[in-house]
């Protein structure tokens, strides 16, 4: 077991507190370790006022470089103990003789090899349901650590270089998406005779219509919508603002979705004069539905996000175009649903490809002797 001592003036007591509880089950270890946890601090200020990151990313980075220096510290410890010679039966007088030592945990002490170490110990993690972290989960981590590491750049700390942090390979992600029966069935679902059925038509009608990520949807203000040109500004990740267009059905719930709230701020509400409806709640609303259309497999707002990407593609527009709709900062991110469409280019070449030509075209068989050869002597 793990003992651990805060001190009154360690101003990062409660973070250190809430971080270590959580790996080590109520017990506590102290180190000396404002060096990394200011810099950590100093770095969400960064993301945060000079980046231009959304509230929601800086929470994300905060949790992940929570998790790397309380795993961080815990490894500095350990070595520390190992470095003063034989080990000591009770592992409470190591840390504590650590503790009392004063040891500081300064940038410089990240290197390739605790890197290596941490993503190992991510790769072993599970999560709540027992399975492995996903690959894409543990690179949430990384990544968050090789953006810490680049501030430490460009402030002039002395640290390891951001690019000697190599992601894992990750799977290819499987994109999700509803064929044109399905998205019909779904969208026509709600009973908009009451105000519920009404608000829930028109949260399919928007994810369909704009392909608008779920955050983006709940966080719409009356404001925001021009019915005049059919079209929302959307403030996005990294605070980007891109145009999403609203087809004719979506524009025809949205006006009377409207005239129904009357002076209400915003847009997608729980009630008739209540407060913003929660991104869960939209996922639930979306899932309720899904499965009242006898759709089997699951759908989320995410995958009406996919559905409109796809549907954009299989119909003539371009990847570029695609992009922007999305709100993609690169291509690369768009590019996973290029295999999609694939099977309609395929079938496109079977259905018009040679058609003037497959009339007149012999294609002779080859001769293929007893020894497997090919004969080409004719």
């Amino acid at each position: 077991m793990i003992r651990c001592k805060p001190t009154d003036n360690d101003t990062d007591k409660s973070q250190i507190r809430k971080s270590v509880s959580n790996l080590c089950k109520d017990q506590w270890t102290y180190l000396n370790i404002m060096d990394l946890w200011q810099l950590k601090r100093d770095f969400l200020e960064y993301t945060e006022l000079e980046k231009g990151q959304s509230l929601l990313t800086v929470a994300n980075y905060d949790r992940y470089l929570t998790k790397f220096l309380t795993w961080f510290s815990l490894v500095i410890a350990s070595e520390a103990e190992s470095s003063e010679g034989d080990p000591v039966d009770n592992p409470k007088n190591e840390i504590a003789a650590v503790a009392d030592s004063d040891l500081a945990m300064t940038p410089d002490l990240i290197t390739e090899d605790s890197v290596k170490e941490y993503r190992l110990y991510l790769n072993r993690l599970s999560d709540k349901s027992g399975r492995p972290l996903k690959r894409s989960t543990q690179n949430y981590s990384i990544i968050t650590l090789r953006a810490f590491l680049g501030f430490l750049a460009t402030k002039g700390v002395t640290s390891l270089a951001p690019q000697k942090v190599v992601l894992a390979k990750s799977e290819e992600r499987k994109v999700e998406f509803l064929e044109a029966n399905d998205i019909i069935e779904l969208i026509k679902m709600p009973n908009i005779s009451s105000f519920k059925g009404l608000r829930d038509r028109l949260i399919l009608e928007l994810l369909f219509s704009t392909g608008l990520r779920v955050s983006e949807l709940a966080n719409l203000n009356v404001g925001d919508i021009n019915l005049e040109r059919d079209e929302i500004p959307v403030r996005g990740k990294g605070g980007k603002v891109r145009v999403v267009f609203l087809s004719d059905s979506a524009h025809e719930v949205l006006a009377g979705y409207i005239k129904l709230i009357g002076d209400s701020e915003e847009l997608i509400l729980n009630k008739l004069g209540g407060d913003r409806l929660t991104v869960r709640s939209i996922e639930r609303i979306v899932a309720k539905y899904a499965k009242a259309a006898g759709i089997t497999k699951h759908v989320s707002p995410h995958t009406l996000r996919h559905t409109f990407a796809t549907d954009l593609l299989i119909n003539g527009a371009d990847l570029r175009s695609v992009q922007s709709l999305l709100g993609h900062a690169n291509v690369s991110t768009t590019q996973i649903y290029t295999h999609v469409t694939d099977q309609h280019l395929r079938d496109i070449h079977r259905a018009f490809h040679g058609k003037r030509t497959e009339d007149n075209i012999e294609v002779s068989p080859q001769i293929i002797d007893t020894d497997g050869n090919t004969d080409k002597s004719n």
